[in-house]
């Protein structure tokens, strides 16, 4: 199932509630922020479990709005995406 999240980003559910893959259009200067954010999680263990137990923290609150819940986690991402960022800045 194809959901539009805002204008060049969709993203894709399974009926597998745990599979979710985002879909951006070509181009989209957003892209290279989700590429460092999934290099650093990769990476860097410390950084997956962190946004591993923000997520699960945030699932267990009662939302109203799914949007509530992204705006949480996007200040855990914009967090791992700084430091990312910062150590990759030449000495």
């Amino acid at each position: 199932m194809l959901h539009f999240r805002e204008p060049g980003h969709q993203f894709l559910i399974d009926h597998n509630p745990d599979v979710q893959m985002h879909v951006v259009s070509a181009g989209d200067p957003g892209v290279g922020r989700w590429l460092i954010f999934r290099d650093r999680l990769s990476m860097h263990p410390d950084v997956r479990e962190l946004y591993e137990r923000t997520k699960r923290e945030l699932a267990t609150r009662r939302q109203k709005y799914v949007e509530e819940y992204a705006d949480a986690r996007s200040e855990v991402v914009e967090e791992i995406v700084a430091r990312a960022r910062e150590d990759q800045q030449p000495a």
